[in-house]
Order: C-alpha cells, then sequence, then structure tokens
C-alpha cells in the first residue's frame, strides 16, 4: 500500500502558513464538541481530516462546506442531522 505524508491538525495548528489559515477559517463553523481530541487510537492515528492536508484549499472549502450544512439556523435540528449522516455512513459501511 502506498504511504502519503499528511499533516497531523496539532502540527497543522502550529506550523504558520495556508494550511493553518485553512483550518482556523474553518474551527468556528463546527460546533464545539468537534474541538475534543478523539481518544479511540484507530480513529484519532487514521484521520480523514489529515488526508486533506495535501490540498489547503480543498480542505478549507470541503470543511467550510460541512459547517455550513450543520449550521443552526437550518429546518433540522444537530441531532436530525448527525442521525442522517451516522445512515449514510452505516449504509456505505464507512469505519467513520
Amino acid at each position: 500500500m502506498a504511504w502519503i505524508k499528511t499533516t497531523p491538525m496539532p502540527q497543522a495548528l502550529e506550523t504558520p502558513g495556508p494550511l493553518r489559515d485553512a483550518y482556523m477559517a474553518v474551527m468556528p463553523m463546527y460546533p464545539a464538541e468537534y474541538a475534543q481530541p478523539n481518544t479511540v487510537p484507530e480513529v484519532a492515528n487514521d484521520s480523514i481530516v489529515a488526508s486533506h492536508s495535501l490540498i489547503p484549499a480543498a480542505l478549507q472549502h470541503a470543511f467550510a462546506t460541512f459547517g455550513s450544512l450543520m449550521t443552526e439556523d437550518l429546518p433540522l435540528t444537530r441531532r436530525q442531522h448527525e442521525m442522517i449522516a451516522t445512515l449514510v455512513s452505516v449504509k456505505n459501511r464507512c469505519f467513520y
């Protein structure tokens, strides 16, 4: 299997540049719970977010889209959004 070097979020946030800027632009759009580190090793070390670190502009657009879809002023509650996302992940047999 090929291995591609990615930049974990904690490292990106400590290093000035486009990647840090992209994270800083989208982080305020997310629920506060998303700022908590994941304690499950399989998930914490295998980050779908880190895979986006290769293209900071794409990271910013992708995660800003998600942040916009989760905004509180939409007709669905956050609980409903999360339930839909969970069911889609189950149907897709996605680990996350």
